[in-house]
């Protein structure tokens, strides 16, 4: 943290997203005083997701200037009026560790008040996503030295002796595969499982499913170095390199036969490749399940043969992004998550001005996990 104390009062460094495709600036702003019901975060530890690839790009339409980052995890520098305890009823004071979901659904539209799907919710507001820095307060990102949590945002402490690296591992992918897992289509005791991807939304799956009960889980991806890290982490029962593999055709017959030859009761595509969802069906056995958690930006159409889907009799089902409930979830399920995995181990950090570095780094597949630390 280096945010500092001036005549006009405490400012903080932000990474600013000025135009898509260019480099990134690195401003400072005020940091204004915590809102009612709201509190100032000292936004320590800030994920980058895929998607932020994709919104640099240019990929998704959204309002620019804006501070990137939708995953943080910090340290309560001020508590606004009103905000007493965290989303588990637990008092917060400063100085707590905390994350933060990365969205606030409105409450009021069809989706959310009819349907019961906050996710969908026509008016959801994001950090990092889609608070331009022309509104108040500017500081609405993670990757910045402060970010102003507003009311109705979700937080929750870090339950003790969870190292916040290992928090920051699943950062994102952990909720967005609460929700995917645990209610869209959960995972049954015993369940062969392959899941399609090996960044952070694929090991997440992997993991959950590992500790939901499932008998076998595979993990098809790649390059292989993810996989090696995958394995020492002791994320996933078996490890096929399909997207490094000389032989697609054959290394997608590996996956087949260590599900027994009939394929998987339930297949997860984490990879954002469209090609990867005719391939997916494949590898569901018949009267299984296929989960599509992946395709989260457009990144354009494939062919998919509708036959696969009715011949093996398959229940196809989407998952979109994760709610406020789903990152307590997470929260909750850490400290197992960490006794039996070394999530950790998963990430590199930068500092806050290796911003360009570790964002390469991301879109090279260089690094599993990119962390930007202040």
């Amino acid at each position: 943290m280096t945010a500092v104390q001036t005549d006009g009062g405490t400012t903080a460094r932000a990474v600013v997203l000025e135009r898509f495709g260019e480099p990134l600036a690195l401003r400072r702003f005020e940091v204004p005083p915590a809102p009612p019901g709201g509190l100032v975060v000292a936004s320590r530890w800030a994920g980058i997701c895929g998607t932020d690839l994709h919104l640099h790009q240019g990929h998704l339409p959204i309002p620019t200037p804006l501070v990137l980052g939708h995953e943080g995890l910090g340290t309560v520098t001020e508590l606004g009026p009103g905000t007493e305890r965290d989303a588990n009823g637990d008092p917060l004071s400063v100085g707590d560790l905390v994350m933060w979901a990365s969205s606030i659904a409105c409450g009021e539209c069809v989706p959310c008040r009819t349907h019961r799907e906050p996710t969908l919710c026509e008016n959801r507001r994001t950090y990092g996503v889609n608070r331009p820095v022309t509104d108040d307060p500017a500081l609405a990102g993670s990757w910045a030295e402060r970010i102003v949590l507003q009311p109705r945002t979700t937080v929750v402490r870090l339950p003790a002796g969870v190292d916040p690296l290992a928090a920051m591992s699943f950062a994102c992918a952990g909720p967005t595969m609460v929700h995917a897992l645990y209610e869209r289509r959960p995972v049954r005791l015993g369940e062969t499982v392959v899941v399609q991807g090996s960044g952070p939304v694929g090991l997440a799956a992997a993991a959950l499913a590992q500790l939901a009960g499932a008998g076998r889980v595979i993990l098809a991806g790649g390059p292989e170095r993810r996989l090696a890290v995958a394995a020492a982490s002791r994320i996933a029962d078996h490890h096929v390199d399909v997207a490094g593999a000389a032989d697609p055709a054959a290394a997608l017959a590996r996956v087949r036969e260590l599900t027994g030859g009939r394929g998987a009761d339930l297949v997860v595509e984490c990879t954002g490749v469209p090609a990867a969802v005719d391939q997916g069906l494949r590898l569901c056995r018949r009267g299984g399940s296929y989960l599509v958690v992946g395709q989260y930006t457009d990144s354009g159409d494939t062919l998919v043969n509708p036959h696969q889907i009715v011949h093996r009799q398959l229940d196809v089902v989407g998952s979109w992004a994760f709610s406020g409930a789903h990152l307590v979830e997470y929260v909750r399920l850490l400290p197992a998550l960490v006794r039996r995995f070394d999530l950790a181990g998963l990430v590199t950090t930068f500092a806050l001005a290796e911003h360009d570095a570790a964002l390469d780094a991301v879109a090279r597949g260089s690094v599993l996990k990119a962390v930007l630390v202040s």
